[in-house]
């Protein structure tokens, strides 16, 4: 791989680590990549024909979005989930997540899922209804804690919606590059390299807001009358935008956190993330502890008055997880097991897709995840996870701008974002036909040259090609024609994976679990929310 090339002499000493050895590794141990795990959750807004948020219930038609293993809701009432079981076939997986969408869109009647992160047509004294999981303890418990969210960052930075790609190599992997023998003896080396993959994904995963990246605009009215201190650009549609923007819904404006940004929490080694992240959940914050627990009328407004009410609480663009236990807190589940896998938070709804994401995304995030394992990446203090945060700013609020530059950690030296981007994709390259050996099939390398020429060509990025129909259509304009063609496209599909009685067997297995769950309760809720804290 050495060129005398002036570029690639710079990009081994300074853009990014030298990863030629591992890469030659991974070409003579093609067989381990093997079985990667998939899984995929999509966040999306129900709204009526009109584009205004919903306020009908969760379609009792869907199950019980307490116990359904696949449609559930987060933060609201309207805002949907859906998830999609681990899954090593990319296409699959897509079709699983395709048919949830058909299968809803059939079931929402004049209903339409919104087709962007981003919400619009919020009338300004509008209630967002919490979503509801029932009465039993456990129920009750995730209502109250978005009640504690929406009391301490607002309801309309709760209904922002995003995918999120959980990731996992499988176990040939980590036997062949790591020396393990299983998965429990292995567990402290398997969590070491997956670390390993969060900190280079903290400084080099804002390649994904560039690429896809599809918030560029916000509605005015998610400003609510607020001023901000962004120079937007205003339109005649009531659309605010910045013209070389990725991605507001990671910027300030969107699903940020400033008070967690002391905790000093990092991904150097596991006990430390997990002491971190326990810490957190004790630590008393005086802004919420003014607010209270309750109010006058003794309904609550919040969990406790810590700065996380519960672990979820941390917004985070990657996080470590290992599936939990029933009642098992997910740093206790890391703490058993160790790291299981991770789960990529930073994609924002792909616009261009009827089901919010495609299998280009899913496979340049194998590519760059693999990347980022195989990468050095040295540990991390606190600081340098602070100067990694303003690379991805300046990503996310100028992106395609005409000379942008990257800097490596806290250093001042300055790197064009475009030689940074082609220098990591000369090595995802690599990946990538090692990936496509294992099939006659060329797509990694199809989606490599695809995405590669969108650093010499801003416009080719999803959010400079959103951005042209937003100016043209408007955020409720463009929505709504999306939503609507969307509609229409699923409702006619005929299922792939699934059948209708499988969602209508699981709908009613859930009711029937949300129900076991209320009549087994012992404890009244007060009692029950001592115990977990």
């Amino acid at each position: 791989m050495l060129n005398n090339n002036k570029f690639f002499s710079e990009r081994e000493v300074n853009l990014i680590p030298d990863v030629s050895q591992a890469l030659s590794w991974l070409e003579a141990h093609p067989d381990a990549l093997k079985g990667i795990g998939r899984g995929i959750e999509r966040e999306t807004l129900r709204v009526r024909p009109d584009g205004h948020l919903a306020t009908t219930g969760h379609p009792a038609s869907l199950g019980s979005a307490l116990t359904h293993k696949w449609i559930t809701t987060d933060f609201a009432e309207a805002l949907l989930e859906f998830i999609t079981p681990v899954h090593q076939d990319i296409d699959h997986l897509l079709a699983f997540l395709r048919d949830i969408h058909r299968h809803v869109a059939r079931e929402l009647g004049e209903e339409r899922m919104w087709p962007m992160s981003m919400p619009c047509m919020i009338a300004p004294d509008q209630d967002i209804e919490l979503a509801q999981y029932g009465r039993s303890n456990i129920g009750q418990m995730k209502t109250l804690y978005r009640q504690g969210l929406k009391n301490r960052y607002g309801a309309l930075m709760q209904i922002i919606s995003g995918v999120h790609y959980n990731f996992s190599l499988p176990l040939s992997f980590w036997q062949e590059w790591a020396g393990v023998k299983d998965a429990e003896s292995g567990k402290e080396a398997i969590s070491d390299g997956y670390l390993r993959l969060i900190r280079n994904y903290y400084r080099f995963g804002w390649v994904i807001p560039y690429l896809f990246g599809a918030s560029p605009a916000i509605c005015s009215s998610f400003l609510q009358g607020k001023e901000s201190a962004l120079p937007f650009d205003r339109s005649d549609k009531g659309m605010l935008s910045l013209p070389y923007a990725t991605s507001l819904r990671l910027s300030d404006l969107g699903y940020t956190n400033k008070s967690q940004s002391n905790l000093g929490i990092t991904f150097n080694n596991l006990p430390d993330y997990i002491t971190g992240l326990k810490a957190a959940i004790k630590t008393p914050s005086e802004e919420f502890a003014a607010m209270g627990v309750k109010d006058e009328n003794g309904d609550w407004l919040q969990l406790n008055t810590n700065v996380l009410q519960i672990e979820n609480e941390l917004y985070a663009p990657i996080r470590p997880k290992r599936v939990t236990r029933s009642g098992e807190a997910p740093s206790d589940a890391l703490q058993r097991g160790g790291i299981e896998y991770i789960e990529v938070r930073s994609l924002d709804i792909n616009p261009f897709s009827p089901i919010g994401v495609d299998a280009n995304q899913v496979r340049f995030l194998d590519l760059f995840l693999v990347w980022c394992t195989l990468a050095d990446a040295p540990e991390m203090n606190s600081a340098e996870l602070a100067c990694t945060r303003k690379n991805w700013n300046r990503v996310i609020l100028e992106g395609r701008k005409p000379g942008q530059t990257i800097s490596m950690g806290c250093e001042e030296s300055q790197h064009l974002l475009v030689d940074v981007g082609k220098a990591l994709f000369s090595d995802l390259r690599r990946v990538a036909e090692t990936l496509d050996s294992q099939s006659d099939e060329h797509h990694y390398q199809e989606v490599c040259d695809r995405l590669v020429a969108s650093f010499d060509d801003p416009d080719l990025t999803y959010s400079a090609r959103f951005l042209d129909i937003l100016k043209e259509n408007g955020i409720a304009g463009a929505g709504l024609a999306l939503a609507e063609q969307y509609r229409a496209q699923l409702s006619e599909e005929s299922l792939e994976v699934l059948t209708e009685q499988q969602f209508s067997d699981e709908a009613q297995r859930s009711q029937d679990s949300q129900q076991d769950i209320e009549e087994s309760d012992t404890l009244d809720l007060e009692t029950f929310l001592k115990g977990k804290s």
